[in-house]
């Protein structure tokens, strides 16, 4: 009968014989880069923002906040609306939000308009990585694998982490050479590209007119629930950016909110976000706590690096960012080969090892150091972005049920901006009397604390003694 069917569907003969070939994996590759490449190619184009728009170069960073606040409230709506009206529905929409947003910013003549197009920008490229999980599953499904198809995870991990490295030397020679407004530009020609290989992708089922007005869709999707955790993770993100000041405001917003979306969420037979589920799978939240730790090591490192090396090292912009490019290098090299395996506890314990080796190798420097010393650190943090990339997405793919690949994916990515929110945090509380090497070294303290709590989180995992089966 399956014979029958198959022979009768070309689509199914298709996808029997090669499930992801290249028209199905690179829109969703190109897609999963937008949202990292963004987050890190702003950096380079802040103070040429401030000086064109007459403002202070501080206020720019609301440029950085407005994507990471879009990004962590966006990402598991995104795997949400995925689950219930379709991936390529809207990861198509997703796209379009980005080619807005590039050309919002591209034209912007205030702050304001800016920070408009970061927010569009951070919800659009938001739903990439979640609709790629779920049609990723979806296929792998489809092509009868028992287990995950290794080398697409990789190139997910790839474009998903590696590619943030690429976001400083990026930005440093569209800034240099053609000005700041092509920090936003460059989404444009890249989206549309984006746009008509997305167009190819299979569609996604119809759906259910019995499911499809307004109101029904709505409580599918748990809309109250969103709106809980959207207002809930908007004044985390504010708190948070405010330390070391403490926003009582946005602590009182938090916990208002927390509370009564918990007990809506635990009563709903559906919800949004499955908090028993969650409290009952530790594989998951393991993983999703490892990303956070891990993260705040590598973005702390990039971003405060960065700023040391330009401040303390006397680096210019263009130098800066081609002293990143070893980090992305070794993450891309790194990353296929792991993944085509489908390890979780060597490249998890990896990430950890490098982290902390890496933040060692922070302490050690100082305005003196050769610039051997500078790529040496850039290498090792290339190890912990390939190594804990690839390992939790792996732990992600098989410990989150089939149904919720969507939401988990987009749970993964918000703990993941929970991370790199804190590094900016860190970041400002140790540079606050200027980008020093007594700062870099308190930053690099810090960063060991992390790198031990992420090696004792994995190295005590039980779960990660023993391989996880595959979901089905």
């Amino acid at each position: 009968m399956r014979t029958a069917r198959a022979q009768a569907d070309p689509a199914i003969v298709e996808t029997a014989r090669k499930p992801f070939g290249w028209a199905f994996t690179t829109p969703l590759y190109v897609g999963s880069s937008l949202n990292p490449i963004n987050s890190s190619i702003i950096a380079t184009a802040l103070v040429p923002i401030a000086t064109e728009l007459d403002v202070a170069v501080g206020t720019t960073a609301v440029l950085v906040s407005s994507l990471y606040l879009a990004s962590a409230v966006a990402q598991p709506t995104a795997g949400k609306l995925a689950e219930v009206l379709g991936a390529r529905r809207v990861f198509l929409a997703g796209i379009v939000l980005v080619l807005l947003g590039g050309t919002v910013g591209g034209l912007g003549q205030n702050l304001a308009m800016l920070t408009v197009a970061r927010v569009l920008i951070g919800l659009g490229t938001s739903a990439a990585f979640p609709c790629a999980m779920v049609m990723i599953r979806r296929r792998a499904g489809q092509a009868g694998l028992d287990q995950p198809p290794g080398g697409v995870l990789g190139g997910l991990a790839i474009a998903g982490m590696a590619t943030a490295a690429v976001g400083p030397p990026l930005g440093g020679l569209l800034v240099g050479t053609a000005g700041w407004r092509w920090a936003f530009l460059i989404n444009i020609p890249v989206t549309t590209i984006a746009l008509l290989m997305a167009l190819r992708l299979p569609k996604d089922p119809p759906l259910d007119r019995a499911h499809s007005g307004l109101r029904r869709i709505a409580h599918r999707i748990d809309l109250i629930g969103i709106i809980g955790f959207a207002t809930t993770m908007t004044s985390l993100v504010v708190f948070l950016m405010g330390l070391p000041h403490l926003n009582r405001a946005a602590l009182t917003v938090f916990f208002a909110t927390a509370l009564p979306t918990v007990w809506w969420e635990l009563r709903r037979t559906t919800p949004c976000f499955d908090l028993r589920g969650l409290t009952s799978n530790g594989a998951l939240t393991r993983t999703y706590l490892r990303q956070a730790l891990t993260l705040l090591g590598v973005y702390a490192m990039m971003y405060g690096l960065t700023q040391w090396m330009e401040a303390a090292y006397g680096l210019s912009t263009v130098q800066t960012g081609l002293m990143l490019l070893p980090m992305g290098a070794v993450s891309a090299l790194l990353s296929r080969p792991l993944a085509r395996r489908n390890l979780v506890r060597g490249p998890v314990i990896a990430s950890a090892v490098s982290m902390l080796l890496g933040s060692i190798g922070i302490m050690l420097l100082d305005s003196r150091s050769p610039v051997f010393a500078l790529v040496l650190v850039s290498l090792v943090f290339g190890v912990t972005t390939a190594t804990t990339t690839v390992g939790n997405q792996t732990a992600l793919y098989k410990a989150a049920p089939a149904h919720q690949i969507g939401t988990a994916a987009g749970l993964f990515r918000t703990f993941g901006y929970l991370g790199t929110i804190t590094s900016s945090v860190l970041g400002a509380i140790v540079f606050r009397d200027g980008a020093s090497d007594h700062g870099l070294h308190r930053l690099g303290i810090v960063l060991v604390a992390a790198g031990l709590a992420a090696l004792t989180l994995t190295v005590l995992d039980r779960d990660l003694m023993r391989p996880h089966p595959a979901t089905p």
